[in-house]
């Protein structure tokens, strides 16, 4: 058992329905004979535990006795248990792939199939990377009818080994994507995952689920002809600055009074209020960083509890719009510095932001966050982004920050 005669290592794998103080009552043996637990890991999957331990039996007891203990207390609570000798060789070799860097590759959708799992881990494997765990965060799915679209699956892997080629390991799961309608976040697993204090987001398609300069030309006139030009804008087509004295053009001469009319109408995007609560109530700051318009960052600031607005504002002379924005045009160049502005009052540092967006002109911010997260995004965006999601909510956020389900607070109605 080893080459090494002084000591004993085991690899305990225990297996069975759970109860109460299982783990309690299988230490207490080990502590009789002084025994040195190495590692530890439990999951229970529908009340039934695995658990595994490497424990270390000193020279003064050998393993017998308390195999002997185990076996007989193993019985007793209805487990089966495993014995596994590890030589001094093997235990070397698993110490030395610590510091390897590490991996979270997140699978979100409304409901997780077989075939997504089996692609996803058949290109981990082909990458000669190692699952370490799987982890599942969301809620526990209801059996026989359910509304698929307000369902939320997600599992986590935690991933190590060093992987060669990043850039084809994203293209697969890309395609993987693609092909079985999934998201799949792909993170290094760092000390910022669980430590961001900062989220930003785009408004118009990404916080509320229309285009507000669309909404306000339908009211003057000119619906589709400003709604084909925002189209091309957000798929990068045309410049923004360009686009947007284009579409606001049209406006002039709409009364102020449409700006409420419209905001009244704004449809929040799913999980918006959700993520916001749990924001809010987890000590995060957040922010409006938009190429939409002031009176409407402003009006969602105070329904969401929002700390930052940076958007474009309307001129109004005379209780009329004139068709024209005042001062510095928020563009995508523009998006990226006004991060680094909040970044510096909150003396925090850019790893500690998550940027969300849907269009061209939230690259640069995405970019530069240190969670850009690319949201029911233009296909140019979504390519482009280190991160996207399409198929849950604005909530599934909590998930790539590491939140599970039962961590997350319900809004109270």
């Amino acid at each position: 058992m080893g080459v090494n005669h002084m000591r004993e290592l085991l690899l305990l794998n225990i297996s069975g329905p759970d109860k109460t103080g299982l783990t309690a009552s299988l230490s207490s043996i080990l502590a009789r004979y002084n025994i040195t637990v190495l590692d530890i890991g439990q999951e229970v999957i529908h009340n039934q535990l695995s658990l595994g331990m490497l424990v270390e039996v000193p020279s003064e007891f050998k393993s017998a006795p308390v195999l002997k203990d185990l076996l007989f207390t193993i019985h007793t609570l209805g487990l089966q248990i495993s014995f596994t000798p590890i030589s001094d060789k093997e235990y070397k070799k698993w110490v030395g792939e610590q510091g390897k860097p590490r991996y979270l590759l997140t699978l979100l959708a409304r409901e997780i199939k077989a075939e997504q799992i089996a692609r996803v881990t058949s290109t981990v494997a082909q990458h000669n990377l190692n699952i370490d765990t799987i982890t599942r965060l969301s809620g526990r799915l209801p059996l026989g009818k359910r509304h698929i679209e307000n369902t939320k699956a997600c599992v986590e892997f935690s991933v190590r080994g060093a992987l060669k080629n990043e850039n084809h390991f994203r293209e697969q799961m890309l395609a993987i994507t693609d092909d079985l309608g999934i998201d799949i976040a792909f993170q290094e697993d760092n000390i910022y995952r669980r430590n961001r204090r900062l989220v930003v987001f785009d408004m118009d398609s990404t916080l509320i689920t229309s285009e507000v300069i669309d909404e306000l030309a339908m009211e003057a006139g000119a619906g589709e002809e400003v709604a084909a030009i925002t189209k091309q804008a957000m798929r990068g087509e045309i410049d923004f600055t360009v686009s947007l004295q284009r579409r606001v053009d049209p406006l002039k001469g709409l009364d102020e009074s449409v700006l409420q009319k419209v905001a009244e109408r704004l449809k929040l995007t799913e999980g918006a209020e959700t993520l916001f609560y749990n924001l809010h109530n987890l000590g995060f700051k957040t922010a409006i960083i938009s190429g939409g318009f002031t009176y409407f960052g402003h009006y969602l600031q105070k329904k969401l509890n929002i700390d930052y607005v940076y958007a474009n504002t309307l001129e109004i002379e005379g209780g009329k719009l004139t068709g024209k924005v005042l001062g510095e045009i928020v563009d995508g160049k523009r998006k990226a510095e006004l991060l680094e502005h909040i970044v510096q009052k909150e003396k925090i540092s850019l790893e500690q932001t998550i940027a969300v967006g849907d269009g061209a002109n939230d690259l640069p911010m995405l970019g530069k966050a240190g969670l850009g997260i690319a949201f029911r995004a233009k296909p140019i965006v979504k390519e482009s982004a280190r991160q996207a999601i399409s198929t849950l909510g604005l909530d599934a956020i909590l998930y790539l920050m590491g939140f599970r389900d039962r961590e997350s607070l319900r809004k109270r109605k």
